[in-house]
């Protein structure tokens, strides 16, 4: 199964708000854990909202349509990845994974999940 990763433009990162999206904000993602919402957002908007972050972070999206019930995907790109020395971070949508992998290497995790 070819994955077509495709590389979004920019830079992402993940923060966490006790409650609620800030005003401006247009996350990409949310989970809601017990600590607070985790958004996954532009770095652009964290940084005009005070968002404080650690992780700047790349988006691809996998343009392989997979189904929620698939097995061994994830332990497929993942393990690649890994061998790589790469980390990724997977959020699983109805249509498509998406993976956040250290910006900086982006363009690589790309090369590699072609």
């Amino acid at each position: 199964m070819s994955l077509h990763p495709q590389l979004h433009p920019g830079e992402y990162v993940f923060v966490t708000v006790p409650e609620g999206v800030p005003l401006g904000v247009a996350p990409v993602a949310t989970v809601v854990e017990p600590e607070g919402l985790t958004l996954v957002l532009t770095r652009d908007d964290a940084d005009s909202a005070g968002l404080a972050y650690d992780y700047v972070a790349g988006w691809i999206t996998l343009g392989a349509q997979t189904t929620l019930e698939q097995v061994g995907i994830t332990a497929a790109f993942a393990t690649r990845l890994a061998e790589a020395g790469i980390s990724c971070n997977v959020v699983a949508g109805f249509h498509h994974d998406h993976l956040f992998v250290p910006r900086d290497r982006a363009d690589e995790a790309v090369t590699l999940l072609a």
